[in-house]
């Protein structure tokens, strides 16, 4: 009786962790459009983010695009026109913030930057054959036409600079930070208990480098450490980094320069030509040293939270649109270092989400459907009976660890815990995105056909996040996780 008791009152009160006030939730009215009879008639007759890669192919080789595409634009212009007159998703509410997935979609990937209304490319274009790339023009008869929304998401966050000054409690956490970051032997328990709830903007990179594992907790060792680190991952840069235009390489190196415009596409500071070519050398060096798995589309936005983080500890305004090129080379030098091999420490623990068939993936989005099957059997009963696979939703919550969903200032917040975290990458995560899931039960449950829930799964408003929030997530994501601590069996293996 008492644990019946414990869960209803999650479920009703609206103040408890992973819950909106039913004032401030925000409303998504039913979807009134033909209903899609399966994935694969829906698939037909929408796009996906990595719907273009083949375009962008033709693209970086400078060869005309496919009949094929031009044939399913012309094909989508028709269902538009068909459906003049019908009431659509976009009519029937106001059109809610768009998620970081949409956003790609927006931006024509093409291997030129667009500066000050001047093309400046990358330093790394004259070892490519792009000579024949296609106008603009003749790209708009093959990507549909989406609107134009401002950026508002902002990667600062409550610690940014600008904003209110700190409270007695905020300067007493700061404090407490930076005492045990100045002892002689750091005590990582205690650091990452203080971190679970959010580390201070200040005291950020130190802690994430201690977190992740880069550095020692003894204190007189740490610049030793960073100085063989970052030699070490320079020389990795001058052995193998000149491959990257050889037969055995170049595929690998074609696809990262093609997703390293999509990253973050509408934050100028990931536009800048000289943080491209950062991307593409962590990426690429990456990739050669780790053959099993090799360079797969997701991984790039896994270098974005580590590269502002460490650039915040140079920048005291907000990072957005802080031209890197005006930092002096050491400093630009240490950054990309830095964040290559957090950035491998943390892909150390989740690498099968990336080899041959994404196994780590599969089984993670298996084990989320049988926790929902078990938190919420409306939702997931809901699913059933519209055919909606998880699959089709969370491959990419898992793929990309929710940051297309999020926006990047919550990304950041969310991986401090996730790095307080024991296994936080690699199993917490699951939690977090069934707590996450749950969060839009009541507009899950107000979709009644197919091509409505898929829609909603992939275009969550978000935008407007900010730590609050994913305080809140986080919270339910714990209970979750030690009221489900068994489950599933396989996922732990």
């Amino acid at each position: 009786m008492a644990t019946e008791n414990r869960i209803n009152f999650w479920r009703r009160n609206a103040k408890v962790p992973g819950r909106y006030p039913k004032d401030t939730k925000p409303k998504f009215n039913n979807l009134k459009s033909k209903k899609a009879s399966s994935f694969h008639e829906f698939a037909r007759s929408t796009n996906d983010a990595w719907d273009i890669d083949d375009e962008e192919d033709e693209d970086f080789l400078g060869n005309p695009a496919p009949a094929s595409l031009q044939s399913v634009s012309t094909q989508s212009q028709q269902q538009q026109n068909q459906a003049g007159d019908t009431e659509t998703w976009e009519s029937h509410r106001p059109a809610p913030p768009r998620t970081e997935a949409e956003k790609l979609q927006d931006v024509q990937e093409e291997d030129t930057e667009h500066v000050n209304d001047k093309v400046v490319r990358s330093s790394s274009d004259t070892h490519l054959n792009t000579s024949s790339v296609r106008s603009p023009l003749q790209k708009q008869h093959t990507l549909p036409v989406r609107p134009i929304i401002p950026l508002v998401a902002r990667i600062s966050d409550q610690n940014a600079s600008g904003a209110p000054p700190m409270t007695v409690r905020e300067k007493s956490r700061l404090d407490k930070f930076k005492q045990l970051l100045a002892s002689p032997n750091t005590d990582l328990e205690e650091l990452r208990k203080h971190s679970w709830s959010g580390i201070p903007r200040e005291v950020r990179p130190i802690t994430w480098r201690l977190l992740s594992g880069y550095l020692p907790a003894n204190k007189e060792r740490r610049e030793l450490v960073l100085k063989r680190k970052r030699e070490e991952y320079f020389g990795f840069i001058e052995q193998y980094y000149h491959s990257r235009t050889d037969e055995h390489y170049k595929d690998t190196y074609r696809q990262i320069h093609i997703d390293i415009p999509r990253t973050n596409p509408l934050i100028p500071l990931f536009q800048q030509p000289v943080v491209q070519e950062v991307f593409e050398r962590i990426l690429f060096i990456w990739a050669i040293r780790h053959p099993a798995s090799g360079y797969v589309q997701g991984i790039n936005d896994l270098v974005t939270p580590f590269f502002v983080v460490f650039l915040s500890e140079f920048v005291t305004e907000d990072v957005e649109s802080f031209e890197v090129a005006a930092l002096p080379l050491d400093t630009q030098r240490n950054i990309e270092a830095d964040s290559f091999w957090c950035m491998s420490k943390l892909l150390d623990g989740i690498q099968d989400n990336y080899t041959f068939a994404q196994p780590g993936i599969q089984n993670k989005v298996k084990a989320l459907e049988e926790l929902v099957s078990r938190i919420d059997e409306d939702i997931h009963n809901h699913f059933k009976k519209y055919e909606v696979e998880y699959l089709q939703f969370a491959f990419r919550w898992m793929n990309n660890l929710l940051m297309r969903e999020l926006p990047l200032r919550c990304t950041i917040r969310l991986w401090d815990t996730y790095q307080a975290e024991a296994e936080g990458f690699s199993h917490f995560h699951l939690y977090v995105c069934a707590a996450f899931l749950i969060e839009w039960r009541k507009e899950i449950l107000s979709m009644v056909d197919f091509q409505g829930l898929l829609m909603l799964l992939q275009n969550l408003p978000t935008i407007h996040w900010g730590n609050e929030e994913v305080g809140l997530l986080l919270a339910e994501a714990y209970r979750l996780k030690y009221m489900f601590a068994d489950a599933p069996s396989h996922y732990k293996r």
